[in-house]
């Protein structure tokens, strides 16, 4: 076991050696800009990370994706905290994933309890503009799995007076709400009758749709029904992906453009590169194999199969190929960031490992020709638009 632990530490150090040897490293304008900038990434798992295991990321942590230091690094002031509900028959209408969703709220306006000088909650995007005036970071909230509504519209209003501003409509698995992209029973062929009734509504009080983990049938039931803007929070390109359907392909992306909405680009490898899925694909065909022979999985079998099969992290220049693509197809005007932070495991870029790395990105897009405006429209301002026109939407209505 000691011998196994040695060698997954040494393909650990000689993958992180390679990976800090081919980093971009970011010039002092990428820094000033990612600084100087609004920077919202809309999907960030500190909620459900801190939940499973407490840490205080209002200072230095040692594990994880995020922590207040290394966001201020990076240049992060608006971060979406994702309301991550498991997917299944546990939290699924028995009152749990409510009771779930609720729990998660309160870590986030603890956080802000915490420390009132580094954080506030943000609601509105006046809020975001007045906390990045006053240095402050702001926390926002998105629900990913529409599981806590629970079928009934009292529930959305709920959430949203407790500050959630979008809803990923399901997750993993369909629910009451809509299909997933993940879960091969299509049971509502798209949107169910609530999921469609509940689109409405949430245009009506300003809650955004996210697109992101549901089906495609149930993409193109929501580009009909919405009146607003749609995003997907944390989704990236099936062009790179084939076969992917929780990426999104090129007709996808025309109908977001029509609608007017928004894609924000998710930075887990495997949303990125098709070698990456792949490998999961061999995980898991590895782990059933073994249970064929009546083998026990132990504990460290993950850890052991990578040793053995380094995993094909993604780059930084693959991440900016999903953007380029974005913005050569419907234009500048739809794409944003969606990292999936302390959601995705160690699966992540090289060059874009933490929250501290947005910089690199920026860096990226400057040697790519973009320019300073339309880095601010990829860091926010298309983000703002969105969340804007829901807010003036619910207003009129």
């Amino acid at each position: 076991m000691k011998k196994l632990s040695s060698l997954v530490a040494a393909v650990s150090l000689a993958l992180i050696s390679q990976a800090h040897a081919s980093e971009t490293t970011a010039s002092d304008k990428a820094i000033k800009l990612a600084k100087d900038t609004i920077l919202i990434d809309t999907h960030i798992d500190v909620p459900y990370r801190i939940h499973d295991k407490w840490a205080d990321v209002t200072k230095a942590t040692d594990d994880g994706d995020f922590d207040y230091p290394r966001a201020v690094q990076g240049g992060l002031n608006a971060p979406f905290m994702s309301i991550y509900i498991p997917a299944n028959l546990e939290f699924e209408g028995k009152g749990k994933s409510y009771q779930l969703a609720n729990q998660l709220i309160d870590s986030m306006e603890a956080i802000v309890q915490r420390a009132p000088d580094k954080f506030a909650m943000a609601d509105s995007t006046a809020d975001i503009k007045a906390h990045f005036k006053q240095g402050k970071m702001s926390l926002a909230m998105g629900m990913e799995n529409g599981s806590p509504i629970e079928g009934d519209m009292k529930n959305l209003k709920h959430f949203y007076d407790r500050g959630v501003r979008y809803i990923t409509l399901a997750h993993s698995q369909s629910n009451h709400i809509s299909d997933s992209s993940y879960d091969i029973r299509r049971k509502w062929k798209g949107l169910s009758p609530f999921g469609k009734e509940l689109v409405k509504e949430m245009n009506n009080i300003g809650m955004l749709v996210d697109v992101s983990h549901i089906s495609d049938d149930a993409f193109y039931q929501v580009m009909e029904i919405s009146k607003v803007p749609v995003i997907a929070s944390h989704s990236s390109l099936r062009k790179y992906t084939p076969g992917f359907e929780r990426n999104m392909n090129d007709d996808m992306l025309l109908a977001l453009k029509k609608n007017g909405g928004v894609i924000q680009i998710n930075f887990g490898s495997s949303f990125v590169t098709a070698q990456a899925g792949s490998w999961y694909d061999q995980l898991k065909t590895a782990k059933a194999d073994k249970k064929k022979e009546g083998t026990k999985l132990s504990k460290d079998f993950d850890a052991a199969y990578r040793a053995k099969n380094p995993f094909p992290f993604a780059s930084l220049e693959q991440v900016l190929d999903h953007i380029d693509h974005v913005v050569a197809l419907i234009g500048i005007d739809y794409v944003g960031i969606g990292s999936d932070y302390d959601g995705v495991g160690d699966s992540l870029p090289v060059g874009l490992k933490d929250v501290s790395s947005y910089p690199n990105l920026v860096q990226g897009l400057i040697v790519r020709g973009y320019s300073d405006k339309d880095i601010k429209k990829i860091l926010s301002g298309n983000m703002l638009r969105v969340w804007q026109q829901a807010e003036e939407y619910a207003k009129a209505h």
